[in-house]
């Protein structure tokens, strides 16, 4: 067993705090990391207040991991000691469902193994997250990383970037295509930068008019201030593809009255409440509505390595494991450009 250092949520309220468990030992198909850096996701926070319901605890958040292989088993042969690799969402699948087979884990009928918070297919272990200084994972979930990009910004590509670098290649965004990005945060700035680098023209919706210089800076080519209720009305019917990431509750009727024929409203935002949505909107001009969950394996490498030949990462802050709870505040508050990312040299 390997004696791993870490800060764990014990309850749904208190804060945080120092955790030591003990990883499993090496199977023969098992990679063990070192993990260097660790993406806060939204979802860490939804997890660990138990917002979604059914937390496990003490609890280990953490899914967007990179880090350094440090041993191997003995029937490994994707990596060897010395990588750079990475750790997203999920840890395991079924293996065998149609989905897994079509190279979407993902979207396993059984239902994926998340990297926490999840029981692993023993039925008996519960997975514990990157808030961590190792993981051991089967090397078929883990993916290769470049080292010509800054580690720190890819960890949150492998949550934030896939989630929005998978619908959007779903939608077949490309050069020309007119795409909307609603929100401004750790998922709509990937948006942002992923759609412009398909050669889209994409412009920032936003009810806050100070996104508008960010956006731009990110790669939008435009700003469309949602409050504006004359500017909204111009572009009616004017978007093929608009991403939508808000989390917060809304009505989707608003963004699909922006597509036009055959548009594409990309839904990747999870509110709270059940969203409303008018199938009048729908139905003129065959709109639809479309969810995407993250990315199979497959997706996931070919996102990693688009990133590495277009040099894209997420925009970050740098934080101590110590910090984490003061990230999660932060967070909540909107107060993050656009994601917090844990040095977990912090805490060896």
């Amino acid at each position: 067993m390997h004696n791993t250092k870490a800060y764990a949520a014990y309850n749904s309220k208190d804060p945080l705090s120092p955790f030591e468990f003990n990883r499993r030992e090496i199977r023969p198909n098992d990679i063990q990391i070192d993990i260097l850096f660790c993406g806060v996701c939204h979802s860490d926070i939804h997890q660990v207040r138990d917002e979604w319901n059914g937390s496990i605890y003490p609890m280990v958040p953490g899914h967007e991991i990179v880090g350094k292989v440090i041993n191997i088993g003995e029937q490994v042969t994707k990596y060897k000691v010395g990588d750079t690799v990475g750790v997203g969402v999920f840890v395991d699948s079924c293996r065998t469902c149609k989905n897994c087979n079509s190279d979407q884990e993902n979207y396993c009928v059984e239902g994926m193994t998340g990297t926490y918070n999840a029981m692993e297919r023993d039925g008996v272990t519960v997975s514990q997250g990157g808030y961590s200084t190792q993981i051991v994972v089967d090397e078929r979930y883990v993916l290769r990383v470049s080292d010509k990009l800054d580690l720190k910004a890819v960890a949150p590509l492998l949550c934030a970037g896939i989630t929005t670098y998978s619908p959007l290649r779903f939608a077949n965004v490309t050069r020309g295509t007119k795409v909307g990005v609603v929100g401004l945060g750790g998922l709509g700035h990937m948006g942002v930068k992923f759609a412009s680098s398909f050669g889209a023209e994409v412009t920032m919706l936003s009810t806050s008019p100070r996104k508008e210089a960010d956006a731009k800076k990110l790669g939008a080519h435009h700003f469309l201030l949602t409050t504006d209720e004359a500017k909204m009305k111009e572009k009616a019917g004017y978007f093929d593809v608009i991403l939508n990431t808000i989390s917060a509750n809304h009505d989707y009727e608003k963004y699909l009255n922006l597509l036009d024929l055959e548009g594409k409203l990309l839904v990747v935002g999870l509110p709270s409440e059940q969203p409303k949505v008018n199938p009048f909107a729908l139905i003129t001009n065959r709109r639809s509505i479309i969810g995407s969950m993250i990315g199979g394996i497959r997706e996931t490498q070919e996102m990693l390595d688009y990133c590495a030949e277009k040099n894209i990462v997420a925009e970050v802050e740098l934080i101590n494991m110590q910090e984490i709870n003061e990230a999660y505040n932060r967070m909540v508050q909107g107060d993050v450009h656009y994601r917090f990312v844990i040095d977990l040299s912090s805490i060896r």
